[in-house]
C-alpha cells in the first residue's frame, strides 16, 4: 500500500496568470483535461496566495491541487491512496498524455510529468551525496531495528540484492564489490604479511576481502553489534563467515569504540601497515565544523599515530558531485600534525548510483 503523488509542472507567460480571474481560467482548462481520468472533480477550496493562486479539488479519495505562480509556473499534483496489487489511477503514460494535452491546449512553453512518488511503509527513495533523490527498486524490508547507535535496515532490491541502510542512508549492497575493491585498491596495494586495522566496517565486506590477500593480521574495531548480526544473517554473500566466527588465525573483530582502542595502541606503541577508516562519509557542510568534522579530525590524528612510517590510511570520501566537500576534507588532511600526502581513486558504486571518491593517505616524509 502507498500514497501515490503524481507531479506535473508547466511554464506559462506570467501575464496570463497575474490575476485571480486569469488563474481561474487556466485552472478550469486543466480540470477539463483531467475528466478523461476523473469524471467530476469538485472544487472544495480556492484562495489567493502571496505569489499566485491555488485551487483544491477532490473526487472520491483523490485530491487534485493546482497552483498558478505569478512568475509563470503552474504545478498540478494528483494524490490518492493505492492498495497493494491495485492498479494506479494515473500511470506514467497517462501523466505524459495529460502533460502533452495541456501544453498544446494552453499553448504552454514547457511541461514536465514525473512517475508517481510512492510514500508508505516501504522506503524506496534515498539521496545522492549532493541531495538529489533516487528511486530504488526495493520490494521488501528484511531487517528493521534501532541499535543504541543508529537505525539499521536491510532492504531487498531487485537489481542490487540486499542493501544495508544506516540512518536512512544507503551503505552497501550485495552488488557493491567495486566499492570494497576500490577502497582497498585491490591489485595496487600489497597486503600479504601486512598488519591492518579497520575502523568500523561492520558489514564485514572489507575484512572478508582483505583476508583473501593473505595479511599477517587484521583487527576490526566496530561499535555496533547489531549491524554485524544483521549483516551476518542477511548479507553473508559480501562478508562470508567472518561476522559469524569473529576470530581466526589472522584476524579478530573487537566490539567497541575504535577511539578507545586507538588510544590503547598509541600508548602501547602498536603500529600498523594499513589503517582503514570505514566510518562516516565526509559531511556536506558550508564549513569544516561541527561534531562529524571533529570526529573525522580526531580519528585521522589517532590513525597516523598508529601507522608505520611507510604505512597508509585508506578511506572513502564522498560523491564526485560534491567537490566543495572533498576540497574541505583535503584541506583538513593538509592540517594534520604530521605532514601527509594523498592520492585519490574513484569508482561508480551501484547502490549509490554515483561516482565515489576514495583516498590513500601516507606520511609526506617516510624516513
Amino acid at each position: 500500500m502507498s500514497v501515490q503523488t503524481v507531479l506535473l509542472d508547466f511554464s506559462i507567460e506570467p501575464v496570463r496568470v497575474n490575476s485571480d480571474v486569469e488563474c481561474k481560467i487556466v485552472v478550469k482548462s486543466i480540470i477539463e483535461s483531467l475528466k478523461k481520468y476523473f469524471a467530476d472533480p469538485v472544487l472544495i477550496f480556492e484562495t489567493t496566495c502571496g505569489d499566485g493562486f491555488m485551487s483544491l479539488f477532490k473526487e472520491g479519495n483523490t485530491v487534485i491541487t493546482v497552483r498558478c505562480f505569478q512568475q509563470g509556473l503552474i504545478t498540478l499534483n494528483i494524490e490518492y491512496f493505492k492498495k497493494d496489487l491495485e492498479e494506479g489511477k494515473i500511470s506514467f503514460d497517462n501523466a505524459r498524455e495529460i502533460e502533452s494535452t495541456l501544453v498544446q491546449k494552453l499553448e504552454l512553453s514547457h511541461g514536465q510529468s514525473l512517475p508517481a512518488i510512492q510514500r508508505g511503509p516501504l522506503t524506496k527513495y534515498f539521496p545522492t551525496a549532493d541531495e538529489r533523490i533516487i528511486e530504488y527498486d526495493i520490494d521488501k524490508v528484511v531487517f528493521d531495528k534501532r541499535s543504541p547507535f543508529q537505525k539499521i535496515q536491510i532492504v531487498h532490491s531487485k537489481s542490487l540484492g540486499h542493501m544495508l541502510v544506516l540512518d536512512e542512508l544507503q551503505n552497501i549492497a550485495e552488488a557493491d564489490l567495486i566499492y570494497t575493491e576500490t577502497l582497498m585498491q585491490r591489485g595496487i596495494e600489497n597486503y600479504k604479511d601486512k598488519e591492518i586495522c579497520i575502523l568500523g566496517g561492520g558489514d564485514g565486506a572489507l575484512l572478508y576481502e582483505l583476508l583473501k590477500e593473505q595479511p599477517k593480521y587484521v583487527v576490526m574495531l566496530e561499535i555496533d553489534e547489531m549491524v554485524m548480526q544483521a549483516c551476518n544473517k542477511y548479507m553473508n554473500s559480501i562478508c562470508g563467515d567472518v561476522l559469524e566466527q569473529r576470530k581466526g588465525d589472522n584476524y579478530e573483530i573487537i566490539v567497541g569504540d575504535c577511539m578507545v582502542y586507538l588510544d590503547k595502541y598509541i600508548k602501547e606503541g602498536k603500529k600498523f601497515d594499513y589503517v582503514f577508516g570505514d566510518l562516516t562519509d565526509i559531511p556536506i557542510t558550508d564549513t569544516p565544523s561541527g561534531e562529524i568534522w571533529d570526529f573525522i579530525r580526531t580519528i585521522q590524528e589517532a590513525s597516523f599515530k598508529v601507522l608505520k612510517k611507510d604505512g597508509k590510511f585508506m578511506t572513502h570520501g564522498n560523491g564526485t558531485s560534491c567537490p566543495e566537500s572533498l576540497k574541505m576534507y583535503e584541506d583538513q588532511l593538509n592540517k594534520l600534525s604530521s605532514p601527509v600526502k594523498f592520492t585519490k581513486a574513484h569508482a561508480f558504486v551501484p547502490s549509490f548510483m554515483e561516482d565515489w571518491i576514495f583516498y590513500q593517505v601516507s606520511f609526506a616524509n617516510q624516513e
